[in-house]
């Protein structure tokens, strides 16, 4: 099998039962796993609400490390909706013409200096340092900071041996409050201050909610993120007619990013708090239990894609759900479908070819499910034209 690989763990048990299970921190999850009853679930916010206690939602749960809710991510309907349409031009702004160039001047910067090398440990060498210094574009902060959030390393949330560490989560949170403080004193153009002087329902946001606003910025888009760009450049090593293929039609680029985002599901699953019994894939669920809506079992469903355990660059019809689904579609998808569409072209136009020089797969324990989510290294050499 080749190292890019990312086998469909889940195939067995989503045609046969539609569901899977997995206990989480004593606190069990029922996985759904068929793309039409994830979308159903998804949609259906009464029965599975998001508005549950901070943390609880995720999977592995948060709710020993933070008490901050994060928002939009953990409202409801009908609030979700009123701070959505407050933070959701923000997030729109990767598609300014300025943001994109300097984007664009980020990243081959960095693949260009990453060209002279002889050997990159691509995590911690060249994904973490894209992710870290696109986000000073996303907050409309000075560059420079990017310096220190790289300096944390990948996994802000989990200790050496991969577990929630909350003394590790607090440096995060210490630093997004120092930041709210400065800003409180000191307003500028940042997504701080604009969270500071806003109000919904005509209320100004709380340094509390300003705060939860922050904590899903910073963490949301950061193990996804490194993840998907780690995974296709896995990808790209292996088959080099892939990047043959989009110098050659650049025009298949956007198609190129959803597939990628599908094939490799940078974030396996997200949870759900079950309101009252009900049942699912004809599965009875309790009430104040929790499912999980698994997006990358969904993404591999072979009735909905064909070849679905395939790279299908140009693939036509992509309905996947790799940035979610309904209300709670993932607010920093247009930022990191422009990083992807800007680092697809940069590859395709800059490197020959990308040699695997060593890597060692990260591998979710998701107890009947054990899923390769991307690397826990992978050493290679990128190759000049």
């Amino acid at each position: 099998m080749e190292k890019s690989a990312l086998p469909d763990v889940f195939e067995e048990a989503r045609i046969s039962k539609g569901y899977g299970k997995m206990n989480d921190q004593d606190d069990p999850v029922t996985m759904i796993l068929g793309l039409k009853d994830v979308r159903k679930c998804a949609h259906n916010w009464k029965n599975f609400q998001s508005g549950a206690e901070p943390g609880r939602i995720v999977v592995p749960s948060e709710v020993n490390i933070r008490d901050t809710r994060q928002i939009p991510f953990e409202v409801d309907p009908p609030e979700h909706k009123d701070f959505r349409a407050l933070v959701e031009p923000w997030f729109k702004r990767p598609l300014e013409e300025k943001y994109s160039q300097e984007l664009k001047n980020q990243i081959e910067a960095l693949v260009e200096e990453v060209l002279t090398l002889d050997s990159v440990e691509v995590i911690e060498e060249f994904s973490l340092k894209l992710q870290s210094r696109a986000l000073t574009l996303l907050l409309n902060i000075p560059y420079s900071e990017a310096d220190l959030w790289i300096s944390w390393g990948t996994h802000v949330f989990r200790s050496e041996g991969n577990d929630l560490d909350g003394d590790k989560a607090k440096i995060l949170y210490d630093y997004i409050d120092e930041k709210i403080s400065e800003a409180i004193e000191n307003p500028g153009d940042d997504l701080y201050s604009m969270l500071l002087s806003a109000t919904v329902n005509g209320k100004k946001l709380t340094r509390e909610e300003v705060k939860g606003v922050m904590i899903l910025t910073f963490s949301g888009g950061r193990d996804t993120v490194i993840n998907a760009v780690t995974n296709s450049i896995a990808y790209f090593a292996e088959h080099p007619e892939s990047l043959k293929k989009l110098l050659e039609e650049p025009e298949v680029t956007g198609k190129a990013v959803e597939e990628l985002i599908r094939y490799f599901s940078p974030l396996t699953h997200m949870g759900r708090v079950v309101t009252k019994d009900t049942e699912v894939c004809e599965h009875a669920v309790k009430a104040d239990t929790r499912i999980s809506l698994c997006w990358a079992s969904a993404n591999r469903d072979a009735k909905v894609f064909e070849k679905p355990n395939e790279v299908v660059l140009d693939r036509k019809i992509n309905p996947h759900v790799a940035f979610g689904f309904s209300h709670h579609n993932c607010l920093g998808a247009t930022h990191a479908r422009q990083i992807m569409n800007i680092l697809l072209k940069t590859l395709a136009e800059k490197v020959a070819s990308i040699d695997i020089l060593d890597s060692k797969e990260n591998i979710e324990d998701l107890d009947q499910f054990k899923r390769k989510v991307g690397y826990e290294y992978l050493q290679v050499k990128f190759n000049k034209k």
